[in-house]
């Protein structure tokens, strides 16, 4: 500690370590009291990893997509005084056949481009759908009897996504981020009560497991179409 004179009166300064260590472990104490009992949750088979306030329950359902393809999904949940957690994951891998399928049920006019595809759509759009999947994912926050307060691009790990933040009813908030990765469609959700913190360390958990199931990162942004046009970026340990 040292003083200064301003004017007549000395006043004594603290080093500014003695002004960061409280605040540090203030921060320290915050992050650890909201983590205390989370566990940190891995979905090999889904590829990913996330902290959830408890053992999720899981539930296998399915996902229509925009252009009408019946999707596998499988819905992760719990929850705690402090707000419900899901994570919904939507597995577009084999829509190409699914899509083809279905048109192969209906009556398809003669040269019509959804029957045929193209380069850029795909057969029944498959590709268009696969690749709108986090707007069209988002869509479905917009539909739902609450006010939209933020929407915005956002990325996790270098994978690029959306986060939308609602306010219901109830004056609970609901949070979710979409994101899409290696042709699955990952939607995190949690929502507080009123008057309950945001649960960033509930979406801050999120990442992405490689096909060994060690954690996967990027050196720069994954585009989810990058996997059929060009190079994706490379990997780092």
């Amino acid at each position: 500690m040292h003083s200064v004179v301003i004017g007549k009166k000395r006043i004594e300064k603290m080093p500014k370590s003695s002004y960061l260590f409280p605040f540090a472990m203030l921060l320290f104490m915050s992050g650890a009291s909201v983590a205390q009992g989370w566990i940190e949750y891995s979905g090999y088979e889904d590829g990913f990893f996330l902290n959830f306030p408890s053992e999720p329950t899981i539930e296998e359902t399915t996902w229509e997509s925009e252009y009408g393809a019946m999707l596998p999904a499988r819905v992760f949940s719990s929850e705690s005084p402090r707000g419900r957690y899901s994570m919904t994951v939507v597995d577009y891998r084999d829509a190409e056949r699914i899509h083809a399928e279905r048109l192969g049920e209906i009556d398809c006019p003669e040269g019509a481009e959804t029957c045929l595809g193209s380069l850029t759509t795909g057969v029944g759009y498959w590709r268009v759908d696969t690749q709108g999947s986090m707007v069209y994912g988002a869509w479905q926050y917009f539909q739902r009897d609450a006010e939209v307060t933020h929407f915005m691009w956002n990325f996790t790990n270098l994978v690029e996504g959306l986060q939308i933040q609602l306010t219901n009813p109830d004056q609970s908030r609901t949070f979710a981020s979409l994101y899409l990765h290696y042709d699955r469609l990952y939607i995190i959700e949690a929502t507080a009560p009123e008057g309950v913190r945001g649960p960033g360390f509930f979406q801050q958990s999120l990442g992405f497991l490689d096909e060994d199931g060690a954690n996967l990162r990027y050196e720069y942004y994954y585009h989810n179409s990058m996997r059929e046009w060009t190079d994706l970026p490379p990997r780092r340990r």
